[in-house]
């Protein structure tokens, strides 16, 4: 099965293009997601990271401060690789079971941190969304209501704009119109059920 990477920065549109990829009946597996389930309550990852943080990490009903444990990840590149040694093994491993249930022509793998935690052996191809830097840091104001300052930290260990593109196999611009947002993701699909009866044909000879 064709597996494709999707990764963009902050505030790129990752999301958007996922649910149209969604809309054609094509089955997403988000590491975000994936993330976020691993430290609910009563989680394996939850308690290490309490122990590896310590327990005011945690809201009062237990659940885990991502607020707090962002600001300190953003400001300590030794806490963030903390952090990523505990969740990325994990999330690793959630997403090749998810792998395991997928059905549809080809499978969208959405994952943020494509190149920073050297998942690219996971997928045949690399799909980055993009779009200009100010777009992401006005998108991410609006949604997260999140400090400018912060915004920026998270750009900065985040690879460069110029490196995603550049290692790229396809290319998509979000800050174009959704109509036309749209149109692009249905070419970019049709590329992908080529590539798919290609790759099936190779296999059948």
């Amino acid at each position: 099965m064709l597996k494709i990477g999707l990764t963009g920065g902050i505030g790129c549109g990752k999301t958007t293009v996922s649910k149209l990829f969604e809309q054609l009946n094509i089955q997403v597996i988000d590491a975000d997601i994936l993330a976020h389930q691993l430290v609910e309550i009563d989680q394996p990852a939850l308690k290490e990271i309490a122990l590896a943080f310590g327990t005011d990490m945690l809201n009062v009903d237990g659940s885990l401060n991502r607020k707090k444990l962002s600001q300190i990840i953003f400001s300590d590149s030794r806490q963030k690789q903390k952090l990523e040694a505990i969740l990325h093994p994990l999330i690793y491993e959630a997403i090749q079971t998810a792998l395991k249930s997928i059905d549809s022509a080809y499978c969208i793998i959405s994952i943020p941190l494509l190149f920073e935690t050297n998942m690219i052996d996971l997928v045949d191809r690399i799909l980055v969304i993009d779009c200009p830097e100010q777009t992401q840091i006005e998108r991410v104001l609006k949604r997260d209501a999140m400090p400018l300052a912060q915004i920026q930290a998270i750009i900065a260990n985040q690879v460069s704009r110029t490196y995603r593109r550049s290692h790229a196999h396809d290319l998509i611009d979000t800050s174009i119109a959704n109509d036309k947002l749209a149109e692009s993701i249905k070419k970019l699909h049709n590329s992908y059920i080529s590539l798919c009866a290609n790759q099936d044909k190779i296999v059948c000879e």
